[in-house]
């Protein structure tokens, strides 16, 4: 609370402040807690809206698209919020390679490809592995310690994702585990990427960075899709198809990373890691709700078995969370 110049407040006025500040806070608070859930929200329904837009598009052409749309709308945000609104350095035009390549391009390459083979709902749970690969990622890369219960943390991450494949010795190359094997490729790629953009430090805004990421990714999914054979041609335009690439472009593309930027500033890095383990239950839900579609008993014992594995790798950070939850509650 900021006092006046003359500090005279009487101590009536004193509360009064206090409890007004104690008010804008907890406001404030439940503000950004719902910015929390709606951000997972939406990235869960991004799953499902994928699911829908595969039957009218080709994948690698599908993802192209959505990200030049999503990419320009944050670049005209980038453009009028900040004077930073392109790369300046080598290290900037770097972070944008490699965010582009690994974290949007790659990423979502295997994503739209796996999902060909699999439900929205069961790419959502897989990709929320994602903060474990993270974790494997920089032990081996940048040399991070782990623990032994993290080394069981991973063991209970990989066993989510068996469980959630499910594989059949008799059919070990059924489209069900194919499809789990390449969504867990984007979540590879994804986890990577965040790795290697780690070392270095650079001024960049996040809008502008991910902005000139997702139209680097973008052309670089463009180019995928001619390479396999792919053509705009094929798309069957309707006014589902124009629906769900605008939704995952406008609202869970664009609209979600402007949440996501908001959120940066409030949360910590273990605390954004946990959107991802609103994102299964979101598609869970939204692909019961729209599409008919459950996941079965083993497939949410996977989710809760990666999710066991994050906590577990986490566990610190998580208790630290959970204690300055319980000390904000207390005030």
């Amino acid at each position: 609370m900021c006092r006046n110049e003359t500090d005279a407040a009487d101590e009536s006025g004193g509360v009064a402040s206090a409890s007004a500040e104690r008010s804008v806070v907890s406001v404030n608070g439940r503000v950004a807690a719902g910015l929390f859930v709606l951000l997972g929200l939406l990235w869960g329904s991004s799953f499902v809206a994928i699911e829908v837009g595969l039957a009218y598009f080709p994948p690698l052409h599908f993802a192209a698209l959505r990200f030049f749309l999503a990419g320009l709308i944050v670049l005209g945000y980038a453009a009028v919020s900040t004077d930073y609104w392109r790369p300046h350095s080598r290290t900037d035009w770097t972070l944008v390679g490699v965010s582009g390549g690994l974290l949007i391009g790659a990423h979502h390459a295997f994503l739209y490809l796996g999902q060909e083979h699999v439900p929205g709902a069961v790419a959502a749970i897989v990709i929320s592995l994602g903060p474990v690969l993270t974790a494997l990622f920089a032990t081996g890369i940048l040399g991070d310690r782990i623990s032994p219960l993290g080394v069981i943390g991973f063991g209970f991450g990989f066993l989510g994702v068996g469980l959630v494949a499910q594989p059949d010795p008799n059919a070990l190359l059924s489209s069900d585990v194919v499809g789990v094997a390449i969504v867990f490729v984007a979540s590879a790629c994804f986890a990577l990427g965040a790795v290697l953009t780690r070392p270095f430090s650079s001024d960049i805004p996040a809008r502008t960075l991910q902005a000139w990421a997702m139209l680097f990714g973008a052309a670089l999914l463009s180019v995928a899709g001619v390479a396999t054979g792919e053509s705009l041609a094929a798309i069957e335009w309707s006014g589902v198809a124009v629906g769900s690439l605008l939704y995952l472009a406008v609202v869970s593309g664009a609209g979600a990373f402007l949440i996501y930027f908001e959120l940066l500033g409030r949360f910590g890095p273990t605390q954004i890691n946990l959107i991802g383990y609103v994102e299964p239950v979101s598609a869970t839900l939204l692909s019961w709700a729209f599409l008919g579609q459950l996941i079965d008993s083993v497939t949410a014992l996977g989710f809760l078995s990666i999710f066991a594995g994050f906590a577990l790798i986490k566990r610190r950070a998580l208790g630290e969370l959970v204690a300055g939850a319980r000390g904000r509650s207390a005030e």
